[in-house]
């Protein structure tokens, strides 16, 4: 077998088309029996996706090429057999085809107008669940039999395993057709994938990869007992063979018909009038998709019209009513070149895989989180390894784990250094009872630069410029030694860094100079204190006044401040014992640094207590002033919405997770006018009051 990497790359003119495609044909038949039979998938759905495409281009630029048994014109992969009695679907399972972006989307409604002959079309959008698909059996009321898609012609029976599956009903109630086979989609749910992997690296076993592999191991279980453990569900989202029952002219009248006998149909499904409808359902929720409690990888457009779908037909593999809209891929493998580890400002040693780079989530990554110490041992990853990278969104790239099926012989187990990677070579120590491994020289170079780049970070002191390129430019160059001695730069000397013209270098010293009159919480969070936020660095401010005061404050008088607590006072107390973080801040204090500037409002505390949450751009507010308004009102505003949320204000492109969990919890939501009454107020809006409260906005 080929490298499965080395073969993903697209080829658009290959001198050789027909060994091309052998090549095509064979690397995805074996991925087909990896995914479909096997239930360990090699590479991503993706890298599938785009052998697939490649394949079906060079087929189409070369049709004499074109094989009847080509993996294009197949569904699936054949059941293995060896474990499940084999199922005869009565109705094929046909796959869908897929529409990567809008223009083939397009391309497919255009397809289907002409196929119409222009008349109008009405669609079903439903979420394409990243599961199994299934066929749920029913004769006489009674379930009989559970089904996978196999081939399309043939699955397997799992019935007992199916059985299993919480809210799935038994029998249905009277009246329900004599046979009514009901397809849908399996899945774990993203709790349930958590705990099953916890219970994994408590036994010390290999965690799952991602919740659709989850699913399909736990449906091929001979114990059904196992696989009722793993609280699978399911979503349904089609009829199959039906005998004696009601005569259907739509899709959604169906749909409607299933939830009426009992069977779990998803809640986001809509029905929509146009394309232009269709693609805002597919836009939306590609945005939204880490809003649920279970993964989708797409969107499924179906026409309404039962009558419409007959006239379509099917292709050879697909209809042609339908089409998956991709979602761009979150997860890509990719070969594991390196486990290096990084040192933070704390010491916290922190390992990291260096990647062969890969396209993933947006953009490409070349590096990726690997958590710590427990985290490699669970994951099992190795240098030379082929590993799943995943990253969701803005959040951080991290490995999933290693395609075992693609690791060399005798490949090493990754071992955790005992020495920290700088120049000192101390030893790093990891605490009884605590997960992170630690650097715990103070003088260590990585800490000293990392604790720079934190005190002139946004959150902090805010020093425009100084990011963290230039702090290893002006360490490399002994400039820096501490925060302190930023305050000492001169023009002439950033001149002789690179990059900096006269320009550039005398605005960062007037960045720097300008820092020195920050307000107290932010020159308390700039020390960098392990557990010090900016939420506790305003309570100790206005509780203390001035930085002395805190220097000398016993812990128990830092542990009654508002948002302190005992574990950040003991923090506290031993940071300021420390004669080096002594020295660092009478530093500070000759070189003008102000210790007591607390800003005190004296705009009346009508947000006394109440927290309120600020998502989206607000016209006359940046995010940072809205905030700022309301914890001059005595309220606060923390960067996400609970149970104790007292509203939630939503600008232009508010964070759809906030939005979501708001409108769970039945928080108010404010536009921006009724946020203005609530700083003049305190109060929510009456109901008579031109105002959305309690409203999405």
């Amino acid at each position: 077998m080929s490298d499965p990497l080395r073969t993903l790359a697209l080829v658009t003119s290959p001198a050789d088309p027909a060994a091309r495609i052998a090549e095509l044909s064979g690397l995805i038949r074996h991925h087909d029996e990896r995914y479909y039979g096997a239930d360990a998938p090699e590479i991503s759905d993706a890298e599938y996706d785009e052998l697939m495409r490649e394949l079906r281009s060079l087929e189409a630029a070369n049709p004499d090429l074109a094989v009847p048994d080509s993996p294009t014109q197949r569904i699936g992969a054949a059941p293995l057999g060896a474990t499940f009695a084999p199922v005869v679907h009565r109705v094929p399972m046909t796959s869908l085809d897929n529409a990567m972006d809008a223009d083939e989307l397009t391309a497919w409604g255009e397809r289907v107008a002409r196929g119409l002959g222009g008349a109008p079309a009405h669609y079903v959008c439903e979420l394409k669940i990243d599961g199994l698909a299934m066929s749920l059996r029913y004769e006489s009321g009674r379930f009989v039999q559970a089904a996978t898609r196999g081939d399309g012609r043939v699955g397997e029976d799992v019935t007992a395993n199916v059985a299993t599956i919480a809210g799935l009903p038994r029998r249905l109630p009277g009246g329900a057709p004599e046979v009514l086979e009901v397809r849908g989609e399996v899945y774990m749910p993203l709790t349930s994938f958590d705990a099953l992997n916890e219970r994994a690296a408590e036994a010390g076993q290999p965690r799952f990869a991602n919740p659709r592999n989850a699913a399909a191991g736990s449906l091929r279980q001979k114990d059904p007992r196992v696989t009722a453990s793993r609280e699978l569900s399911f979503w349904c989202y089609q009829l199959g063979e039906v005998v004696g029952g009601p005569v259907f002219t739509s899709h959604h009248q169906t749909l409607e018909f299933l939830a009426e006998l009992g069977f779990p149909v998803n809640p986001e499904i809509r029905l929509v009038a146009d394309l232009a409808g269709v693609d805002e359902f597919c836009r939306q929720w590609q945005e939204r998709r880490h809003d649920l409690a279970y993964e989708i990888d797409g969107a499924v457009c179906k026409i309404d019209d039962l009558a419409q779908r007959e006239a379509l037909g099917f292709t050879s593999r697909a209809p042609r009513w339908a089409i998956a809209y991709k979602f761009p891929p979150e997860e890509r493998t990719t070969l594991l070149r390196d486990i290096q580890v990084s040192i933070g400002r704390t010491g916290r040693a922190t390992p990291f895989a260096v990647l062969e780079p890969v396209f993933v989530g947006g953009s490409t990554v070349g590096m990726a989180t690997l958590h710590n110490q427990d985290q490699v041992r669970a994951k099992d990853v190795r240098p030379g390894d082929t590993v799943v990278v995943r990253k969701a969104g803005d959040v951080i790239p991290e490995v999933v784990g290693p395609v075992l099926a693609l690791r060399p012989e005798g490949l090493a187990e990754w071992q955790f250094p005992t020495t920290c990677p700088c120049a000192l070579q101390s030893t790093l120590v990891r605490p009884d009872g605590e997960a992170d491994t630690r650097c715990v020289e103070p003088m260590c170079p990585f800490q000293r630069d990392q604790r720079i780049i934190y005190f002139a970070s946004r959150g902090a002191m805010d020093i425009e410029g100084l990011g963290e390129r230039t702090v290893f430019q002006l360490s490399d160059a002994g400039l820096v030694h501490d925060p302190a001695d930023i305050y000492s730069l001169t023009v002439d000397q950033l001149l002789e860094l690179d990059g900096f013209a006269r320009m550039s270098a005398e605005k960062l010293v007037a960045s720097i100079a300008a820092s020195r009159s920050r307000p107290l919480p932010r020159v308390l969070t700039a020390l960098g204190v392990k557990g010090l936020g900016p939420s506790a660095s305003e309570g100790i401010s206005r509780a203390f006044g001035r930085l002395d005061a805190v220097m000398e404050a016993s812990e128990a008088d830092l542990a009654t401040t508002e948002g302190v607590g005992p574990t950040i006072a003991a923090s506290i107390v031993r940071w300021f014992a420390q004669p080096a973080n002594r020295e660092m801040v009478e530093k500070l204090r000759r070189a003008g640094v102000d210790f007591g500037n607390v800003e005190v409002s004296r705009l009346p505390q009508v947000l006394a207590g109440k927290a309120v949450v600020v998502t989206g751009s607000l016209e006359g507010y940046s995010r940072e002033g809205a905030e700022e308004a309301i914890k001059a009102r005595g309220g606060k505003s923390p960067g996400s919405v609970s149970s104790k949320t007292f509203a939630v204000v939503v600008g232009a492109d508010p964070g759809a997770s906030k939005l979501t969990k708001a409108t769970d919890l039945q928080v108010p939501i404010l536009d921006e006018a009724g946020f203005a009454h609530l700083l003049a107020t305190g109060e929510l809006p009456s109901a008579t009051d031109d105002q959305t409260a309690g409203q999405t906005a």
